[in-house]
């Protein structure tokens, strides 16, 4: 993909989430969009924050972990830190969560959600290494 497909991207989620108010309904279209958009994935989803832990909201893709821990695997870090974590080889990552063993690289962004603090994370899994540095050159930072 390069720079015009993912601002189209853009364009169509935010066409989706227009005038709707449902959190579900709008993680779930989010998630739908960026499985059928973005290539060489083979999970995409959230995970919501539920005390100190992640708990697993509307994704597509192979069932996946219902609920992790703060500070455990990729996701866990991501909501222990409140930083992006871009793991290019999931495989070389201490203490990763392997769900789904295709994985081989992950971009977990954390963000909230109406000003109410109900922070989110969402997991993409890429079957490709090199997926993870394309996805952060054109869309991601």
């Amino acid at each position: 993909m390069n720079l015009s497909d993912y601002q189209r991207v853009t364009l169509q989620v935010e066409a989706m989430l227009s005038g709707e108010s449902n959190m579900i309904a709008n993680l779930s279209n989010v998630s739908a969009i960026l499985n059928m958009e973005l290539g060489d994935i083979n999970w995409v989803g959230f995970y919501l924050t539920e005390g100190d832990q992640l708990v697993l909201g509307p994704f597509q893709g192979k069932p996946a972990c219902v609920r992790i821990n703060w500070g455990k695997g990729v996701c866990g870090t991501a909501a222990a830190t409140n930083t992006v974590q871009r793991i290019k080889d999931v495989h070389q990552f201490e203490g990763h969560i392997a769900c789904d063993a295709a994985s081989n690289s992950e971009i977990v962004i954390p963000f909230s959600i109406n000003a109410k603090w109900l922070a989110c994370w969402i997991l993409i899994a890429l079957t490709s290494t090199d997926s993870v540095k394309q996805t952060k050159k054109v869309w991601f930072w």
